[in-house]
C-alpha cells in the first residue's frame, strides 16, 4: 500500500457517511480512480426518486428479518460499488483499468460488475461474509487487496 492507497481509502471512507441506510454499520464508500485520478463515487442509498430507509425510518431487511450477505436484492438501496458504476456509465467514463477503493470486500454481485467493467484492482478495508466474491475475483484475475488496519 502507498500513501495514494491511504488517500482514496479514506476517501471512501467519508463517502460512505452520506449513506441513507437505515442499518447500524452498514455505512459503506466508494472511490473508482484511474491515474490517481478521481472517475465516481458511490455509496448505499435508494435510486433516485425512491424513498430511502432513513424517510421511511426503519429498514426493510430488519424488518423482514434477512440476515447480512443474503438475499441482496430485498433492500431499498443499490451497494455502494454499483452507484460508482452506474455513475461511470451514466457520465460516459471509462473506468476500465481502474482500481476500486471500498469500505467492504465487495459481494458477489458487485464481484460480477466489477468484474465485466474491466476494473483491475479493488482495496478494501473490512471483510464480508461472502466467499464466492473473493472466488470470482481470483480466477477473473482482478487483483484483491484488503487495507491494513495499521496505515489507517
Amino acid at each position: 500500500m502507498n500513501k495514494w492507497d491511504k488517500r482514496f481509502m479514506e476517501m471512501a471512507q467519508v463517502i460512505s457517511g452520506w449513506t441513507s441506510c437505515y442499518r447500524k454499520g452498514r455505512a459503506i464508500g466508494c472511490v473508482i480512480v484511474k491515474n490517481k485520478r478521481i472517475m465516481t463515487t458511490g455509496y448505499n442509498g435508494a435510486p433516485a426518486g425512491i424513498k430511502t430507509c432513513r424517510e421511511r425510518g426503519e429498514c426493510l431487511r430488519d424488518k423482514l428479518g434477512i440476515p447480512s450477505g443474503t438475499h441482496a436484492e430485498t433492500c431499498y438501496a443499490i451497494h455502494a460499488e454499483q452507484n460508482a458504476i452506474i455513475q461511470a456509465a451514466r457520465l460516459g467514463i471509462s473506468i476500465d483499468g481502474a482500481t476500486l477503493y471500498c469500505t467492504h470486500q465487495p459481494c458477489s454481485i458487485c464481484s460480477k460488475m466489477i468484474i465485466n467493467s474491466g476494473i483491475q484492482r479493488v482495496v478494501y478495508r473490512e471483510g464480508y461474509p461472502d466467499a464466492f466474491s473473493l472466488d470470482l475475483f481470483k480466477e477473473a484475475g482482478v487483483e484483491l487487496e484488503q487495507f491494513p488496519p495499521e496505515e489507517e
